[in-house]
Formats: structure tokens, sequence, C-alpha cells
């Protein structure tokens, strides 16, 4: 398989040490600056879960455990999320415990690209705006799938290309002037939210995506565009 996809040695230190730096900030400024959006995003993700019903779920690249919380509504037996962030998982837990979800959903530190769980164990496997920081990008993906029970699901919400040309300019002019200004005032951190932009510029889009999938060996790929193609919602059954 090509490792096209892979960045320099290096990316995923960068990754820890920076959302460790940005976790107190983390989620305040991902509502904000989405203006909600994303909130609503990881509603559809939600609701395209539920229909597998799914027992197990993996949430990789976790972060403040968003997403592995919304999917408490898929009524699952468990849901195990991961990251390689301690202090991002550390705001996880606290919002875990305040709603009382300690039973249902663990939080552990661990590299996505090396996932610390057998083979054949989940019945879905998500990652919202994850995949992108991951050191290879395909042995991620080959992770994802090898934990995954046969018929099992994978689902990536992730940002993607918008096509609308006027949409597009105004976009990339909030991404890249706007975002950034006001990500490195609040968080205080001064790259974080330039490399944001940049993570996603160079991200394997549409079609370039689902076939990584496709490699993996995911079958019945899909992708549903939200938002004017801001985000999408990849999907896929391993076979």
């Amino acid at each position: 398989m090509s490792n096209g996809h892979r960045v320099s040695p290096g990316k995923k230190e960068r990754v820890r040490h920076m959302f460790n730096d940005i976790a107190p900030r983390y989620d305040f400024l991902n509502h904000f600056l989405s203006m909600g959006i994303d909130i609503r995003w990881r509603r559809r993700v939600v609701n395209l879960a539920q229909e597998r019903k799914p027992a197990g779920i993996l949430d990789v690249a976790t972060g403040t455990a968003d997403l592995a919380i919304a999917l408490a509504a898929c009524h699952p037996e468990r849901i195990c999320g991961l990251d390689i962030s301690d202090k991002m998982l550390a705001i996880g837990r606290e919002k875990i415990r305040k709603k009382s979800l300690d039973q249902l959903i663990s939080l552990q530190t661990g590299d996505s690209e090396s996932l610390p769980f057998d083979s054949n164990t989940f019945d879905l496997a998500t990652a919202a705006f994850g995949v992108r920081n991951f050191e290879n990008l395909q042995q991620g993906i080959r992770e994802m799938y090898r934990v995954l029970k046969p018929g099992g699901q994978i689902i990536i919400l992730e940002f993607s290309r918008v096509r609308n040309p006027l949409l597009r300019a105004l976009y990339h002019a909030y991404f890249r002037i706007i975002l950034p200004l006001i990500g490195r005032l609040v968080s205080k951190h001064a790259s974080a939210y330039h490399y944001l932009p940049s993570s996603v510029e160079t991200f394997p889009h549409d079609q370039a995506f689902l076939a990584i999938l496709t490699e993996t060996g995911f079958e019945n790929t899909c992708q549903q565009r939200l938002t004017g193609g801001i985000a999408s919602i990849y999907s896929g059954d391993k076979k």
C-alpha cells in the first residue's frame, strides 16, 4: 500500500504537546469558532450510528470526549475513548463524571496507530476531526479496521473541501485569517490554530479518502457532505 500520505516524523509528538497546551480552552474555542455547528455534525454521526445499534463503540482521537458522550444516545453496552493527549482526556473524564456516564464511557491514553485492543472487539469505530492528525493515516485506519468485528462499521467526521466558489472564498478567509487570530488570542498558543487549516488542506478528501477506506478492506463506503461541504461524514463496513 502506498505511503503517500505519511507525514514527517515527529508529528505525533507535536500534536500531543499542542493539544495538551490548548486543552483548557479547547471546548470553548471549538463551539465558539464553529458557531455551534460542530454539535449538529456530531448529532448526524450519532443518527447514523443508531441505525446499527452497536453494543461496543471505540472513539479514536476522542479528545475531550464530545463524540463519545454524544454516542451514549445509541444505548451501547460500553464506549471506549482513546487519545494521545492526557490533558484533553482529563477534561473529558470530568465531563463524563458530571453527566454520570462513568459506568458507560471509559477513556485511556493510547496511540491511534497501535490500538491497545484485541482484533474483532468493537461494533463501531468512530473519529471526529482526529484522523487528519495521524502520523500515518493508512496505519491508523488499518488499526480501526482490525479492532472492528466482521460486519462492524467505521464512521469518520472530518473537515473537507468546499466546492461552491463563493462559499469556499468566505470559508477560506475565515479559516486562514479569523480563526487563527481568535484561536491564538484565546488559547495563548501561537501555532495551534494555524495548524488546523494547514492540516485540513493536506488531508486526502472525498474520493481520495474513500479510496483509503476501500484499500484497507472496508466496503459499502460512502461520503455525506455537511454544511456546503465544510465537513463530511465517511463510513464503511468491515467485511
